[in-house]
């Protein structure tokens, strides 16, 4: 194998790496209403609102280190949850130095009903001195586009599968306890 042929492929591989991370990218959850980037889903879970509420409760105190800051709203009556915190964006360079570039804002919500419950994560804003919606980072026409965008997305992404699927886990019912029957 010669020099340019080795070189065409190397060409070919970045191509299709750099393609498959815009694929990723592309493949957001974008609300139809407001075009804005919506991680939402409901899990079907056995429980009453109340326990499932219980549940969440306990879930928010064992994920965040500060709970009860994180949360504006814990209302069993409707069973809504609704909270705020941050997404740290982490850079990597070329020689795989890692450090925090930004910190996105985020809500969420959580909602419970008997046998089901809610959630979505919304409203994603980079922290700075002017409102910066991060859909922006997914126009590859803005004059300000910079590649290291597509990478802060799947960040994003990943924090918001990483955080359902932790929801998830603590929101199935613990094992059934007996009496203790003498």
């Amino acid at each position: 194998m010669n020099f340019s042929s080795i070189y065409s492929l190397t060409l070919l591989f970045l191509l299709f790496l750099t393609k498959g991370s815009f694929a990723q990218v592309e493949n957001l959850p974008v609300d139809s209403e407001s075009g804005k980037i919506k991680f939402q889903e409901v899990v079907d879970e056995p429980g009453t609102k109340e326990e499932l509420f219980n549940r969440t409760i306990n879930w928010l105190n064992n994920y965040y280190k500060d709970p009860v800051r994180v949360t504006s709203v814990r209302d069993i009556a409707t069973g809504k949850i609704i909270g705020k915190h941050t997404i740290k964006i982490i850079q990597e360079d070329a020689e795989g130095i890692k450090k925090d570039v930004a910190l996105v804002f985020y809500e969420f919500t959580i909602e419970v009903r008997d046998g089901r419950y809610r959630y979505t994560i919304s409203d994603l804003l980079l922290k700075s001195a002017s409102r910066f919606e991060i859909e922006r980072w997914m126009n590859q026409e803005d004059p300000t586009y910079d590649p290291q965008w597509d990478s802060y997305l799947l960040q994003i992404a990943d924090y918001a599968a990483k955080w359902s699927q932790n929801l998830k886990e603590k929101m199935k019912p613990g094992p059934e306890k007996k009496d203790d029957v003498w």
